[in-house]
């Protein structure tokens, strides 16, 4: 049985996908590519896919992970241009390794977000920011199922900046771009919570709703402070079987008589 783990996107109006209108979509894309599936035992077999850490609906994302099981070796290259026709437009696959090393979503240990807070003064985002990375602890509540929880935000904000807006976007409103690496525990801190975390502390209130994005997400290092590609690991795994079955080939007798 072969493993493959791919890295797809959420954009534009996909981003309001939520993860089970995505699980029925990517499961006819699926059927569509024709892809060697293997199945799950029992009376309603399913299909052998497994998702890690999917972003929350109404949120974009460049970094969303999943694997699947095939019964028949593909080449991932093929098998992600295959999958990415068979999607609509904004659930793009855009790479695809085959799994060579063990806990992929043991490597998924932080997000990098980005936060567009239009309306926003970037001087005024700034001095929010200031005042929530100087707090010990940050309250903030959160409605669940089970009514409002209150839990602290601060420990899980590895880092919290600002950025100068893209070149491309409309200059002529005020508008403060956040960069923000968010460790994964318990409870999840999503970029709202952060956002109920800023006007806590500093009275930051966006006029209209933030447009978030993951751009990434993958192992923290905490020496670094960056987040690293979750992928890496399988690609150098296949390119030091590569290397061993070059040099193997290399070191091999030639048998006798052959020119």
């Amino acid at each position: 049985m072969q493993r493959i783990r791919l890295r797809y996107t959420k954009r534009g109006r996909l981003r309001f996908t939520s993860h089970r209108d995505f699980q029925r979509a990517f499961e006819r894309a699926l059927r569509r590519a024709e892809v060697p599936m293997a199945y799950s035992a029992g009376f309603t077999p399913h299909p052998k896919v497994s998702y890690a850490n999917a972003a929350p609906t109404g949120t974009g994302s460049e970094a969303e992970y999943l694997e699947i099981a095939l019964t028949e070796t593909r080449d991932p290259d093929k098998l992600r241009l295959l999958l990415d026709e068979s999607l609509p437009a904004g659930l793009d696959v855009i790479d695809a390794v085959e799994a060579r090393t063990s806990g992929l979503a043991d490597r998924l240990t932080a997000s990098v977000w980005e936060l567009r807070l239009d309306g926003v003064d970037p001087a005024e985002a700034e001095r929010a920011i200031a005042a929530f990375n100087t707090a010990e602890s940050v309250e903030v509540r959160r409605k669940t199922k089970n009514g409002v929880r209150t839990f602290d935000a601060r420990p899980a904000v590895a880092h919290l900046e600002t950025h100068a807006p893209q070149a491309d976007r409309p200059t002529d409103q005020p508008c403060a771009i956040l960069r923000l690496v968010v460790r994964h525990v318990t409870p999840a801190v999503r970029p709202d919570d952060v956002l109920s975390g800023l006007h806590a502390v500093a009275d930051l209130a966006p006029p209209v709703p933030a447009a978030v994005t993951r751009l990434a997400q993958g192992l923290f290092d905490e020496e670094t402070g960056t987040v690293t590609d979750p992928l890496a690991p399988d690609r150098e795994a296949a390119a030091a079987l590569s290397t061993a079955a070059l040099a193997a080939a290399a070191t091999a007798p030639v048998p006798e008589g052959s020119a």
